[in-house]
This record gives structure tokens, C-alpha cells and sequence, in this order.
């Protein structure tokens, strides 16, 4: 934590609220160092993966909102505080804290919307391209611009190269240039770019549309996506198959099956569902 940090009034690293009504089950983790454009100090890391290893462990949580305070997103990792500790027994601690932190959000059951808004940028890029879904504003722009400064965004990377086609990825790393929302979009950074007034109307409609199915369902299918997605085509078909097949012993699958030949719309609410 940086001395601005500890002097300032104790506001959370990190704000959890819970949605209620339509947003029943929507939990939104918001990135809060406004003034340091939310910037992943140590400190940061730490509070990030609290509430996410807490809202992970929650039944009652379907989906996951990354949103940020102030004026950007995340301008990744906190430079100041990195330089201030020249060691790479330090250096290798702080990336594997900052890699924990996205291995959970894809490992986690509820899938993960970024709420992007401003600037995401290095490890902000990253933590975007970590969730299963984002949703930007026309004015947000993205970078891995570690290079700038000599550094190979390396770990970003590994999220980017999942997202844009390798030449697409490599030229944001090897150039550190920002590029545009429509441009994210069009590339498969992000899902959907919307105006600001309409950002938060847009992430509720999409977690609705999540919420709505059934949550073993949901939980399985990320699941497997990533694990698919990692491995040969034979043995990712393997994994799908008996995926599925287990799926299709669930209560939401017998259900909504049984609905569907009897023409009606799937009770959710049935016990088991």
C-alpha cells in the first residue's frame, strides 16, 4: 500500500455490492484507487483476490461485474511500487500474485464481466481479457504499452493472445499503441461497446440474460470452455462429451428438455434446479 494510501480515509481497495431485484445474484467487485487510475498495487492484488475467492464460494453469486472507480479502468501494475523494490525474487512474487488473481477469475464458476470504462492498459488490458465478458464505452481505449517503458507486456500477453489473433496481439505488445473500443470489439477484446449513459444498462441486460439459465449449467459450460480451449481437439472433445453427458443428468437439463418437447418455457424454479 502507498503512503497516499495509508494516510487517506479507509476506503476499500476493492467495493462489493449485490444487486437486488432484477440483479438478484449479481455481485459488482469495483477497483477503487481512483486518484492512482486504479492501479494494481499490492495491496490492490490483495483485496482483488479476497472478494474473489469469497464471491466464488457463494451460491447466491451468478455473475461477476469488474468495475472500476474514476476516470479509467485499470492502468495496470503500480510502477512507483515496482520500482521501488528492485528484486527479482519480488518481481517474481508480485507477477505471481498478479497471475493468481486471473487464474481465479477464469477457475471461478460465475462468469465475469469487465464494466470498462477510460483507460485499460498493461495489466488493466489483462484483467479485461481475463473476464469471460466485457462490455465498454465508446470512449475506452486499450494497450499493452509496457514497452513504452522497456518492459514486454509478457503476462498481459498470455490473456491477449486468447483474445485477438496472434499478429493482432503481437503488434499491441510490440508497439505499446492504444487501440479504440470498436476496435477492441472487432478484434474480440471486447463483446459490446455502448455510449457512458448507456454502460450499466447494457452490463444489467447481459447478467439477466445469464441469471435466467440455470446455474449448473453455466458453471459446467466455463468450465470446460477454458479447459477445451487448452488442450488437442480429440481430447477437448473427450472433455465436452462427458461434460455434457453429466450436464444432462442435471435437474435443469431434465427439465428444460421435458419443457421443450412439451412445448412450454422451463421452470426454473423447481426444486434441484
Amino acid at each position: 500500500m502507498t503512503s497516499s494510501e495509508a494516510t487517506a480515509a479507509p476506503q476499500p481497495l476493492v467495493l462489493v455490492s449485490r444487486g437486488d431485484g432484477e440483479q438478484s445474484g449479481v455481485v459488482t467487485l469495483t477497483l477503487n484507487r481512483p486518484r492512482h487510475f486504479n492501479a494494481l498495487s499490492e495491496a490492490m492484488l490483495d483485496a482483488l483476490q479476497r472478494a474473489l475467492d469469497d464471491v466464488s464460494r457463494d451460491d447466491s453469486v451468478r455473475v461477476v461485474v469488474l468495475a472500476a472507480a474514476g476516470a479509467a479502468f485499470c492502468a495496470g501494475h503500480d510502477l512507483k511500487e515496482m520500482r521501488a523494490q528492485p528484486s527479482l525474487d519480488y518481481y517474481r512474487t508480485l507477477f505471481n500474485q498478479c497471475t493468481r488473481v486471473m487464474l481465479t477469475m477464469q477457475r471461478m464458476p460465475q462468469p465475469v464481466i469487465a464494466r470498462v470504462h477510460g483507460i485499460a492498459t498493461a495489466a488493466g488490458c489483462q484483467l479485461v481479457a481475463m473476464c469471460d465478458l466485457a462490455v465498454a464505452t465508446s470512449a475506452a481505449r486499450f494497450a499493452v504499452s509496457g514497452i513504452n517503458v522497456g518492459l514486454f507486456c509478457a503476462t498481459p500477453g498470455v490473456a491477449l493472445s486468447r483474445n485477438l489473433s496472434r499478429k493482432q496481439a503481437m503488434e499491441m505488445l510490440l508497439t505499446g499503441d492504444f487501440i479504440d473500443a470498436q476496435t477492441a470489439r472487432e478484434r474480440g477484446l471486447v463483446n459490446r461497446v455502448v455510449p457512458m449513459e448507456r454502460l450499466d444498462a447494457e452490463v444489467a441486460t447481459l447478467c439477466q440474460a445469464i441469471v435466467a439459465k440455470p446455474a449448473a449449467a453455466v458453471a459446467a459450460g466455463k468450465g470446460l470452455f477454458y479447459r477445451q480451449a487448452e488442450t488437442g481437439i480429440e481430447a477437448a472433445y473427450q472433455m465436452a462429451g462427458q461434460t455434457m453427458a453429466c450436464n444432462m443428468m442435471e435437474a435443469c437439463a431434465l427439465e428444460g428438455v421435458q419443457a421443450f418437447i412439451e412445448k412450454r418455457a422451463p421452470d426454473w424454479a423447481k426444486p434441484g434446479n
